[in-house]
C-alpha cells in the first residue's frame, strides 16, 4: 500500500515511479473516503469580513482512515497553533500544505506540522489558502487532478505552469496578518516566515518574489519543491531548500534553484536526502527524511530567528 504522501500527490508519485505520464491509478491505492468538515478551531477569515467564498464549497475526504484533505476551498483561512506564551521564541512560520492547486493535505501536511513547530515553541499558523475548482465527484477529481498536474509540469528543468495567483495572494495576506496582530500573538513581525510543501513550497517561493522589498518573509522553507533555476531578488529571504534525490515528480537535476539563491549572494541550505520520494511531510519511516524538521529549526536557530531576546 502507498502510504505518507500527500494526498493527491499520492497518486501522481505511484504513477510516475511506475510507468511515466501514460500510467493508471495503482489498484492497490486507497480510495479517499468523503467526510465531513472537521472542526477547524481558530480558524481566522483571512480577510476579515471581506474574505471571498463559502466553506460550503469545499470537498473533504480521508485518506488511509486518519489524514484529511480538501478541494475546492475558495474561502481562505489562518489558524494559529501557538506553544506555551511563556517559552515561545517569538519566531513564527506560517504553513503553506500541497496539493497541486487543486487539493490541500491539510493533516499530513498542515495540522501536523504546525503542532509540530510548536512542540518546538515555534508560533505557527496553517494557511488554507484558495485553490483551483476541481470536479465534487473523488473518483472524477482524482482523474482530474492528474491530467492537470502532468500538462502543468512539462519540463521537470523548469518551474511547473501550472501555478495559482489566489494562493499567492493568500500568502501576502498571511504574512500581512500574522505581522499587523504580533503583540497579540507574542510573535516578533521581523521574524515572521513560512514553510511550505510542494505546491504549497511553490506559494511559499511566489510569496517571497511577490512581496515588497522589506515586506518579503524572514525566511521561508522550500520542502520538495520544484529545483529549477529562478530570477532571485537581492534581498530575497534566506531559504532551506529540501527535496529527496528519488523524488519523480521533481527528478534530481543537482539544485539550480539553490544555486541560483548562491549566485544572488543570499542565504541558502540544501538537503538532498537519499530517499524519501515526493510528499515525506515530516519525514517517510526509515529514510533520513524524519530529520526534516529538525534540521530546518537547527537552521532557523543558526540564522539567529530563534534568539527569544530579540522578541517584542
Amino acid at each position: 500500500m502507498v502510504t505518507g504522501k500527500s494526498a493527491y500527490f499520492v497518486v501522481a508519485t505511484a504513477c510516475v515511479a511506475a510507468a511515466g505520464s501514460a500510467a493508471a491509478q495503482p489498484a492497490d491505492y486507497p480510495a479517499p473516503a468523503p467526510a465531513s468538515a472537521p472542526v477547524e478551531t481558530g480558524a481566522i477569515p483571512l480577510y476579515g469580513a471581506k474574505t471571498p467564498g463559502s466553506a460550503a464549497n469545499e470537498n473533504w475526504a480521508r485518506y488511509f482512515g486518519k489524514d484529511y484533505a480538501v478541494r475546492n476551498v475558495t474561502r481562505p483561512t489562518l489558524t494559529p497553533v501557538r506553544p506555551d506564551p511563556a517559552k515561545a521564541t517569538g519566531a513564527a512560520v506560517i504553513v503553506a500544505p500541497g496539493g497541486a492547486f487543486m487539493a490541500l493535505s491539510m493533516s499530513h501536511e498542515g495540522w501536523d506540522v504546525a503542532q509540530a513547530l510548536a512542540d518546538r515553541v515555534i508560533t505557527a499558523f496553517v494557511l488554507k489558502y484558495r485553490l483551483l475548482p476541481t470536479p465534487k465527484d473523488e473518483a472524477e477529481a482524482g482523474k482530474y487532478v492528474w491530467a492537470k498536474m502532468m500538462e502543468g509540469i512539462p519540463d521537470p528543468t523548469k518551474q511547473p505552469v501550472l501555478t495559482n495567483p489566489q494562493a499567492t495572494e493568500d500568502g501576502l495576506a498571511a504574512l500581512k496578518m500574522v505581522r499587523e496582530h504580533a503583540a497579540e500573538w507574542g510573535v516578533d513581525p521581523a521574524r515572521v516566515g513560512m514553510i511550505g510543501f510542494s505546491a504549497g513550497a511553490m506559494t511559499s517561493l511566489q510569496t517571497v518574489l511577490a512581496a515588497k522589498s522589506g515586506e518579503r518573509p524572514a525566511f521561508f522553507g522550500y520542502i520538495y519543491g520544484p529545483q529549477a533555476k529562478i530570477d532571485v531578488p537581492a534581498d530575497a529571504s534566506p531559504m532551506f531548500d529540501a527535496i529527496a534525490l528519488d523524488d519523480p515528480l521533481f527528478p534530481s537535476m543537482g539544485f539550480p534553484i539553490a544555486q541560483a539563491w548562491l549566485a544572488a549572494k543570499r542565504p541558502v541550505e540544501i538537503h538532498g536526502y537519499q530517499q524519501g520520494s515526493h510528499g515525506f511531510g515530516l519525514g517517510k519511516p526509515n529514510t533520513t527524511t524524519t530529520l526534516v524538521l529538525d534540521e530546518f529549526i537547527a537552521w532557523l536557530s543558526m540564522q539567529g530567528f530563534l534568539t527569544r531576546n530579540t522578541a517584542p
